[in-house]
């Protein structure tokens, strides 16, 4: 056990959306968060150094694009993933969801239809439907155990007017992390129906033991052609707050029309610090990410089995990446809207509402574990108590 991860980070008072936002946002009182998808743990020393010696100079005008990045990013995707990039494949934008928002406008007309896999990240469904889009849901099959694509319900589904696949990879909030087999299945449907694939991997990079990320854009030349890869340091080294992502386009028609939509709505900038802090973590923090991914890993068990001890109504649906756990409450008998009021009232605990992520989740909730051992004990000694209750 790291005793980095085990340390202690107080939140509160520093406009923190997760900790001071919670009771406001959830109507509670003194909430305990395990909510929204960000961390507790401090940032590698090295990107506190590197963002402080450039605090330290003072200015903070406009920057342009830094060799140095480029290359960090290059070097990170290759280590990490065996994807080679060049550093013109590389877009900059302040965030994944936006990026994401951009590429349906831009590339996607009023009417055309976007598929999605629920229960899946649930600003997926605004990124269409704030555009005039028609979501199409492709929900993704859970056995008990765990969740897989719906193949055949896929090619049912797509039509002239479908244009873009959104997928998730590794998967929020069911914790799956594709394999090749089933990213070149659905691979050989976007190609055979001439579909734009958006890839959202803002996850890659904390995936368990005996499961490895594949970039769907790696898997054939059709694939660098038709994708744009979403990804970005801040799920992985806790960097939310400095809005700073990329997209990865092969395809030099896709770079250069997005690249010039981004510039005709002024979204081309981006964060100083924010690049810094990237360079940074994918530089020097990759020690940090792998005790960071034991750490979680142990999170994880640990809760499964207090939960197959204490709480025997829920299940945990087991995770092959990301530091969110998706809990199975069916056997609980409450709607999403009285399992929510119980945990505020009677846990005192904030979670994700599994209905959110739409239909398919109502009757889960998803729980962050990408904090301190103990804070992940005070969580669940709190749903016990409620839990008892209802018992």
């Amino acid at each position: 056990m790291s005793a980095r991860f085990d340390q202690a980070v107080n939140r509160k008072g520093t406009n923190s959306m997760k900790w001071d936002g919670v009771d406001e946002l959830y109507n509670g009182e003194n909430l305990w968060p395990m909510w929204v998808a960000d961390m507790d743990f401090q940032v590698p020393s090295a990107v506190i150094e590197a963002v402080q010696q450039e605090v330290s100079k003072g200015v903070f005008g406009y920057p342009i694009r830094s060799a140095a990045v480029d290359f960090a990013v290059q070097s990170w995707l290759q280590r990490r993933f065996d994807l080679e990039i060049d550093a013109e494949h590389i877009v900059y934008t302040s965030g994944v969801v936006p990026a994401i928002s951009q590429i349906i406008k831009q590339f996607t007309e009023p009417g055309d239809k976007v598929i999605i896999q629920p229960p899946v990240y649930y600003p997926f469904f605004k990124v269409v439907s704030n555009h005039d889009r028609e979501l199409i849901e492709n929900p993704l099959v859970f056995d008990g155990v765990q969740y897989k694509m719906d193949f055949e319900h896929l090619k049912s589904v797509i039509d002239d007017k479908t244009k873009i696949m959104l997928l998730c990879s590794p998967h929020n909030p069911v914790g799956r992390v594709w394999t090749e087999e089933e990213l070149k299945e659905l691979a050989e449907i976007c190609v055979e129906h001439d579909l734009l694939v958006i890839s959202d991997e803002i996850h890659c990079d904390i995936v368990f033991k005996g499961h490895k990320h594949l970039p769907i854009a790696s898997l054939s030349e059709e694939m660098r052609k038709r994708t744009i890869t979403c990804m970005a340091p801040s799920k992985t080294f806790n960097l939310a707050g400095l809005q700073t992502s990329y997209t990865v386009i092969f395809n030099p028609t896709l770079r250069r029309q997005f690249k010039n939509h981004l510039s005709q709505e002024f979204l081309n900038m981006f964060s100083q610090i924010g690049a810094v802090a990237m360079e940074a973590a994918y530089t020097m923090g990759e020690e940090w990410l792998e005790e960071l991914i034991d750490y979680v890993e142990g999170n994880v068990q640990f809760v499964k089995l207090y939960i197959e001890e204490h709480m025997p109504k829920i299940k945990v649906v087991n995770p092959e990446g990301t530091y969110l756990l998706w809990m199975d409450c069916t056997d609980l008998g409450m709607t999403a809207a009285e399992r929510k009021k119980w945990l505020t009232t009677e846990a005192k605990v904030a979670l994700s509402n599994g209905i959110v992520f739409g239909k398919e989740g109502e009757p889960f909730e998803r729980i962050n574990l990408a904090c301190s051992r103990a804070s992940v004990q005070e969580g669940l000694n709190r749903i016990k108590r409620g839990y008892d209750k209802l018992t």
